[in-house]
């Protein structure tokens, strides 16, 4: 089985990014710094449009090729052309949170159909959708620091390709994914010259989702749930990170849908800087990503690994309660 097409992803989104970021810096498209920022100087956004057409071309190539139903990757692509083309518009001119949560529903529903289309039963074709929504949003609250969300979503994808058929459509866009995430992060780490923005870390969550999508579509049916279930292990850092980080603001009345940088991540990279965070939590998703892999080649029962993703969530959780309790007496020594 050839792996050019994964080399051709990965230079492709090189390449891609260094001409992103002679445009972001022709149009100032620059994140400054500030006390809702996590960066120290202004750095060019919008690095991650070079995965998104990247990823668009890999859904022609799959549809063209027929590893993908033709009504789910037009439904796939369609969703991924408005979610980046929002997060593009809200690069170049900030838009209200509500008004790019309605193109992300939009986009998500397209998704659904996509594998309803393709032979999804509709619970699954509804759990897509959620999902799609979900990882969005989490993407793009936790792209914060330099090669964050990059390596998190290239390990995510990387695990999916390797729970997948080898040779399917699932395969094939997962490890397409992981590639062109690849190329793109010389440019963000381990010092970031160019962000994701917006176009990015949304459009990285969204083809997530039509990966996971791809599974659930494939009709393995057990398979494909379990392969689902697993997932949540290499993903459980950024998941329960703006999961509880999100509970806790909505508990204190905060507006939690306004830039901040109360998440784990963000209290660690204080104390410990960017790469040693980055790292730290690579390090954490490589582990689930390893679990994940070894539940799946030893066929352990579908309850077990239920479990396994239940108690690596709750770890997960303790670790967030650790990081931020380091972060708040950071805060308050006097030597600060």
């Amino acid at each position: 089985m050839s792996f050019t097409p994964f080399l051709i992803a990965a230079v492709a989104a090189a390449i891609a990014t260094a001409v992103a970021r002679r445009y972001a810096l022709s149009r100032r498209m620059l994140d400054q710094p500030g006390e809702r920022r996590s960066h120290q100087v202004a750095t060019p956004r919008g690095g991650g449009i070079s995965i998104a057409l990247v990823m668009l071309g890999a859904l022609a190539w799959l549809a063209g090729t027929r590893f993908l139903p033709q009504p789910f990757a037009v439904a796939s692509a369609a969703g991924l052309l408005l979610v980046a083309g929002i997060g593009w518009w809200d690069d170049h001119r900030p838009l209200p949170a509500s008004r790019r949560l309605a193109v992300h529903v939009l986009a998500a529903a397209l998704l659904g159909w996509g594998c309803w289309m393709a032979g999804a039963p509709w619970p699954l074709a509804l759990l897509a959708l959620g999902v799609a929504v979900v990882l969005v949003n989490v993407w793009n609250f936790m792209d914060g620091i330099d090669g964050l969300a990059a390596s998190q979503a290239a390990i995510v994808a990387a695990t999916a390709a390797m729970l997948a058929v080898p040779g399917g459509a699932a395969w094939w866009l997962a490890g397409a994914l992981a590639a062109a995430t690849i190329g793109f992060l010389p440019f963000n780490f381990p010092r970031a010259r160019i962000f994701l923005g917006d176009v990015g870390s949304g459009a990285l969550g969204f083809l997530l989702a039509i990966a996971l999508g791809a599974l659930l579509s494939s009709g393995a049916g057990e398979a494909a749930a379990a392969t689902s279930v697993l997932l949540l292990l290499p993903a459980s850092a950024f998941l329960v990170d703006a999961t509880l980080t999100l509970a806790r603001r909505m508990l204190r009345r905060e507006r939690w849908w306004e830039p901040h940088v109360q998440h784990a991540y963000q209290a660690t990279a204080r104390r410990v800087g960017h790469v040693a965070t980055t790292v730290g939590y690579a390090l954490w998703s490589l582990l689930g990503a390893s679990v994940a892999v070894w539940c799946a080649d030893r066929g352990v029962a579908f309850s077990y690994m239920m479990t396994a993703a239940v108690l690596w969530q709750v770890a997960g959780g303790g670790c967030w309660r650790m990081l931020q309790d380091a972060g708040s007496r950071m805060n308050k020594s006097p030597t600060r």
